[in-house]
């Protein structure tokens, strides 16, 4: 772990995360650098062990995908979610992982069913002893299994670009009165439609869980 007075903390998993872009998305995804703060430079350099030109390119893909915005004459920052664009986030994310769900009915093995249905049991058990931050980490876990499950790279790359401009906003929904119910019960119906091999109803339970999702945080913002 890279640790420099006055400078973020950002974990050495070379091994898998190689690249300066990657290593310093992985650490505003895991909040490490808060919404609007700045990204310096001369400091990334030291932090992440590579030349100002590494530093600059990373910042580079990173703009392109979304995380961080550059300001002339003031350099780069995270870039700041609101709730609307967060909201519009979701919506293309229901069209997108509407198609995931729809090739995982399509693809899923026995052995798949089973997984999913374990997940399931374990939000459940989760929800059951009032661990909503916990339940909602088994959400994200069912979502990631079913883009892996569908095979499809290209929404599941769309997917992970997306879900990384909301990290500010991942744990709220579920902390709504009776959010977190109505969120299981859109999940069983998820799985249920992949079980059965029903691509339409597995698209529409999704689209239809995620857009829920969307307006919960709408409720929230108005």
């Amino acid at each position: 772990m890279f640790s420099i007075p006055g400078v973020h903390n950002i974990v050495d998993n070379s091994a898998d995360v190689a690249r300066p872009e990657d290593r310093l998305r992985e650490a505003i995804v895991a909040g490490r650098f808060q919404p609007s703060e700045r990204l310096v430079e001369t400091d990334l350099t030291r932090v992440l062990g590579v030349g100002r030109s590494a530093v600059r390119t990373a910042l580079a893909r990173l703009e392109h995908e979304g995380l961080v915005v550059h300001e002339r004459h003031r350099g780069a920052r995270v870039r700041l979610v609101d709730a609307r664009e967060a909201v519009e986030i979701l919506e293309a994310r229901a069209v997108l992982e509407g198609l995931a769900a729809r090739q995982a009915a399509l693809r899923a093995t026995p052995d798949d069913v089973e997984e999913l249905t374990g997940i399931l049991e374990e939000m459940r058990r989760r929800l059951d002893a009032g661990d909503l931050l916990s339940a909602s980490d088994e959400n994200a876990v069912l979502h990631r299994r079913l883009l892996e499950i569908s095979g499809h790279a290209t929404a599941e790359r769309l997917i992970a670009t997306l879900k990384s401009q909301l990290v500010r906003f991942q744990y709220r929904t579920i902390m709504l009165p009776g959010r977190s119910e109505r969120s299981f019960g859109e999940h069983s119906a998820i799985v249920e439609a992949v079980a059965a091999g029903d691509p339409d109803g597995a698209e529409a339970a999704m689209r239809t869980h995620l857009s829920h999702v969307a307006e919960a945080l709408r409720g929230q913002m108005e």
